[in-house]
């Protein structure tokens, strides 16, 4: 590597303009390169939602074979934070963009090799165990995604859209889930009763021409100046994990707590309510079209929410969010088991689309500017990752045994979520405001 040019205080801070070519490009980059990992993360969710306990779980009672499938889903999101971890370290020491580019080629590997796997029928004990390793790659892949697609956007854009261009890599993950769901669905309709045998490997296989689309965009894309000022000769030179435990663990902790809200509503509303609802008569195709439309929702929430804490200040909505999530938890919940479409509609729009919405678009800025720039990306890695595990990873498990010992009913279930979303707001009000804070 050729040795870096010395930068100017002025080349270091990003630009004042959003509408530059670079900046829609970088900004492009984050949106597509996060939609495209999450359309494989989620169209994973998906089909362990409909279709591995019958594929790799066939054996099994229904209830366990549903747990089972959970199971591996849950084990994605145990690697993220191993991702987040050795993504982020060297994301603050190599660079954001070439960790990009890694994470990208290792998810759209797992993913299309998910496409081919045999199944239990064909090859016994063996599919489950190479689902679960292919799961572990794209848990890892996507642990070093986020971070390092929110600071690429957000370090590159001025101040005062902070919160803005960080949601980009955010509105990336509904939109994958937007594509996911619908390839799922019109593969349904296309391959009808033969859905199990072939049909949900589709979906997996498409994921190699969306990985050939992103990299050829994600390529182009230039390093962050921030991440420059730490090439220049001089700098100091540290090891980011050993730095953000020692001087910033309680910002990890106090994140960590907060991005579970969203993550915890993830997992009940559009990985175990799916389930519930496919179980309670609501007829699949109309459930993934629902869940497609509550992530367009989502969406836009997500970009108008992030929009609207560059002006109010992050804590203000994610805290008003949460407590809007306390108060619907039950009627929410209600509506998810009803057996009805409508029902299962109005708790994937209000749910996931509205509260989740706002809580997710301002997560990406908040968290970011909790940690300075030379360990920026492992201590936001770490928090974010390490809430996926807590909040989505085991949350559909979580809300599935809590079924069961309830014995059928959700009080527990909306006694688990509400717990969560007060532990998020409460964390959030112990955060100072980040909106005015010098990134550089």
């Amino acid at each position: 590597m050729s040795e870096p040019s010395t930068l100017t205080q002025q080349e270091a801070t990003p630009a004042g303009s959003m509408n530059t070519k670079d900046m829609r490009r970088i900004l492009a980059s984050s949106f597509i390169g996060s939609a495209i990992e999450y359309y494989d993360f989620i169209l994973y969710a998906t089909a362990a939602s409909i279709v591995f306990n019958k594929v790799f779980f066939a054996n099994l009672e229904p209830g366990v074979a549903i747990f089972a499938s959970f199971a591996t889903l849950a084990v994605g999101y145990l690697s993220r934070p191993l991702g987040g971890i050795i993504f982020g370290h060297f994301g603050d020491t190599i660079g954001r963009k070439r960790m990009l580019v890694l994470s990208m080629l290792l998810m759209g590997g797992a993913t299309t090799a998910i496409g081919v796997l045999p199944t239990t029928a064909q090859i016994g004990v063996a599919a489950p165990v190479a689902l679960i390793v292919m799961r572990l790659i794209q848990g890892f892949a996507v642990g070093g995604e986020w971070g390092g697609a929110a600071l690429m956007a957000m370090e590159h854009a001025p101040q005062k859209r902070r919160g803005f261009a960080a949601s980009f890599a955010n509105a990336g993950g509904p939109a994958g889930a937007i594509l996911a769901t619908l390839t799922v669905s019109a593969v349904t309709a296309i391959s009808g009763k033969d859905f199990l045998v072939w049909g949900w490997r589709v979906p997996f296989l498409l994921s190699l021409v969306l990985i050939a689309v992103g990299m050829i965009i994600r390529l182009k894309v230039s390093e962050t100046p921030m991440f420059k000022k730490l090439e220049e000769p001089g700098a100091k030179k540290r090891i980011p994990l050993v730095e953000v435990f020692r001087h910033h663990s309680r910002a990890v902790v106090i994140a960590l707590v907060a991005t579970m809200s969203f993550y915890c509503c993830q997992g009940i509303l559009t990985v175990w309510g799916v389930s519930i609802a496919v179980e309670n008569g609501v007829d699949q195709a109309s459930v993934l079209n629902i869940k497609a439309l509550g992530a367009v929702a989502t969406l836009i929430v997500t970009v108008y929410s992030a929009r609207l804490s560059d002006k109010l200040g992050r804590r203000p909505i994610l805290i008003g969010a949460g407590i809007a999530g306390i108060v619907l938890a039950y009627p929410l919940l209600w509506c998810l088991n009803n057996g009805t479409v409508w029902g299962f509609a109005t708790a994937i729009l209000v749910g996931q689309g509205i509260i989740q919405g706002l809580l997710f678009g301002p997560i990406g800025a908040y968290i970011a500017e909790q940690f300075p720039t030379d360990m920026r990306y492992t201590g936001a890695s770490l928090s974010y990752q390490g809430a996926s595990v807590l909040g989505a990873g085991f949350t559909p498990m979580i809300a599935a045994a809590l079924m069961l010992a309830g014995g059928g009913t959700l009080w527990l279930v909306g006694g688990f979520w509400i717990a969560v979303l007060l532990a998020g707001v409460i964390a959030v009000k112990l955060t100072p405001e980040g909106i005015k804070r010098k990134l550089a």
